[in-house]
C-alpha cells in the first residue's frame, strides 16, 4: 500500500473508483458525487491529505481528508475481481493507523442510506452510526455518518 503524492498519476486511481462505484447509480439517490470527480480533484486531495492506492495495476484506494475532529474516510474503492480478500478492511485500517498518526480521536465517513451491505460492512469494523444527513434538496435522510472513536 502507498500513499500518493499530488505529482502521481492519478487516472488510475480515477478510473477505479468510477468503476468500484458504478454499481449504486440505480441504487442511490442523488446519485454519487463520484461522477463529478476528476483527476485534479484527487491530485488536490492527496495534496491537501492523504491519497492511498494498493496492487499494480491498481486493485484498493481510498481519500483521507484531516478534519478537527476525525480523519474522514472518502471514496474508498476496491475493484470487483479483487473484492471479497479483506481489502477493504486493510485499507480501513490503515486510515485508523493514519488518524492516530495525525493525533487524530477518530475516524468518519458517510455511506448512503440505501447501501445496507456497506452498513454491515463498517458496522463489523466497529464503526457506529453518529448521523443521518439529507443532500440539499431532500426531505429525508440520504446518508449515514459513521464514526470509530480511536483509543
Amino acid at each position: 500500500m502507498r500513499q500518493l503524492t499530488a505529482e502521481d498519476d492519478m487516472g488510475p486511481v480515477l478510473a477505479l473508483i468510477r468503476a468500484a462505484f458504478a454499481y449504486m447509480e440505480r441504487r442511490i439517490d442523488p446519485p454519487s458525487s463520484m461522477a463529478g470527480l476528476t483527476v485534479q480533484d484527487l491530485a488536490r486531495a492527496a495534496a491537501a491529505g492523504e491519497v492511498w492506492s494498493t496492487g499494480d495495476p491498481l486493485f484498493a484506494c481510498m481519500v483521507l481528508t484531516p478534519r478537527p475532529d476525525a480523519l474522514y474516510l472518502g471514496k474508498l474503492a476496491v475493484a470487483a475481481a479483487m473484492q471479497g480478500r479483506g481489502l477493504g478492511r486493510r485499507m480501513v485500517e490503515r486510515a485508523e493507523v493514519r488518524a492516530r498518526a495525525r493525533g487524530l480521536p477518530a475516524v468518519e465517513l458517510q455511506c448512503r442510506i440505501e447501501l445496507l451491505e456497506l452498513h454491515r460492512f463498517y458496522r463489523g469494523l466497529g464503526y457506529v452510526e453518529v448521523a443521518r444527513t439529507a443532500h440539499p434538496g431532500f426531505d429525508r435522510p440520504t446518508s449515514l455518518t459513521f464514526r470509530k472513536g480511536l483509543a
